[in-house]
């Protein structure tokens, strides 16, 4: 697989994350509850498209979420978390008042790669595996 690197006005590269993160208290918030991942996801897919990022894979398991994201160079990979988890707890909180009862939707904490050791296709493919299930 040949690396396409992206061109932007002083600078060509190519800045993927893969990112993890859980939401608070580590509840399984989306076990039982299709619609509530679906609009996560959704929401996700709007951040991206409104910051003009590509996320390359995305899985919200039960517990957790993995996002590899492709991003501009301009941006912190610390504000693409923010972006990506400030908007949909505002969201989801919103539209699913009993995600109110926790203190917040995401714990503060989350685990990057910038996929420096490990080829994009193996992240790829540790994400699209079906053992998070």
């Amino acid at each position: 697989m040949e690396t396409v690197y992206n061109q932007y006005n002083h600078a060509i590269g190519l800045a993927t994350v893969h990112l993890v993160w859980i939401p608070c208290r580590r509840r399984r918030l989306f076990a039982n509850n299709e619609a509530l991942k679906l609009r996560c996801i959704e929401v996700f897919h709007s951040v991206a498209n409104d910051k003009k990022w590509v996320i390359k894979a995305l899985e919200v398991a039960p517990d957790h979420v993995h996002l590899l994201v492709e991003y501009d160079p301009h941006t912190s990979i610390s504000q693409v978390v923010k972006a990506f988890k400030g908007r949909s707890s505002r969201i989801l909180r919103l539209e699913y008042p009993e995600l109110l009862k926790l203190p917040s939707l995401w714990t503060h904490s989350y685990m990057f790669d910038t996929n420096g050791k490990v080829s994009t296709q193996r992240v790829l493919e540790y994400i699209n595996d079906p053992h998070h299930g």
